[in-house]
């Protein structure tokens, strides 16, 4: 079975690429070879020039610890720590030493609106907290790309309209994002880029203009 077959995307810098599509037509499967999580059978995948397909196990870490930040859709904290560690834990990985791990850390909670819950664990947080959390430990080591599998698929409407609003205000201040996700009025409201999948293919490829999606 070829999970994803003969696709070919490039993407700019500071795009934002919806990837859209029914359950098991591939979409996260792209998302994790795009991420360096999956490595495909055939083909190449290139950032800068780069073929990630040439890079070792330690390169493919390096890689994601310094150049990719992922939100995926149950979250992924760690239950047993706080806020605040979750989100070092991403700092962690690149040799941020540990007296910025917590000052960027808290940094990051406070902006995203967590200061006052940066001592909490996931149990004590909300769907919409907890996914800001995750947030704010994917892009605390300043990624070049932002990967979201499903980043609204647990959340209710408003927690889920807050978290795309600040996925928004990210690409409008630079971030590359690369979202997947079943909502086909989200991908046209933020993406400047939808790509439809089906069956492993790319079906369709829209730009929306160098606007972006229809404004919320």
């Amino acid at each position: 079975m070829r999970a994803v077959d003969g696709v070919s995307v490039s993407l700019r810098n500071a795009e934002f690429l919806s990837i859209v599509g029914a359950s098991g037509s591939g979409k996260t499967t792209l998302l994790n070879l795009l991420a360096g999580l999956d490595s495909p059978t055939h083909g190449t995948v290139e950032l800068d020039g780069v073929a990630l397909t040439s890079l070792s196990r330690r390169q493919l870490a390096s890689y994601r610890a310094h150049k990719t930040g992922m939100v995926f859709q149950s979250f992924n904290l760690i239950s047993h720590y706080t806020a605040l560690q979750n989100v070092e834990t991403a700092l962690l990985f690149n040799g941020t030493p540990p007296r910025e791990r917590r000052s960027k850390a808290a940094a990051m909670l406070e902006q995203l609106g967590l200061g006052n819950r940066a001592g909490h664990r996931p149990a004590d947080l909300s769907g919409g907290e907890q996914q800001r959390v995750a947030i704010a430990r994917a892009i605390a080591k300043n990624p070049e790309i932002l990967f979201a599998d499903e980043p609204t698929g647990n959340l209710d409407y408003e927690n889920a309209r807050q978290i795309t609003g600040l996925l928004q205000a990210l690409n409008r201040n630079g971030l590359t994002i690369i979202m997947v996700t079943h909502n086909l009025d989200m991908a046209h409201q933020l993406s400047h880029r939808m790509i439809r999948m089906e069956y492993g293919r790319v079906i369709d490829d829209q730009t929306f203009g160098n606007e972006g999606g229809i404004s919320p």
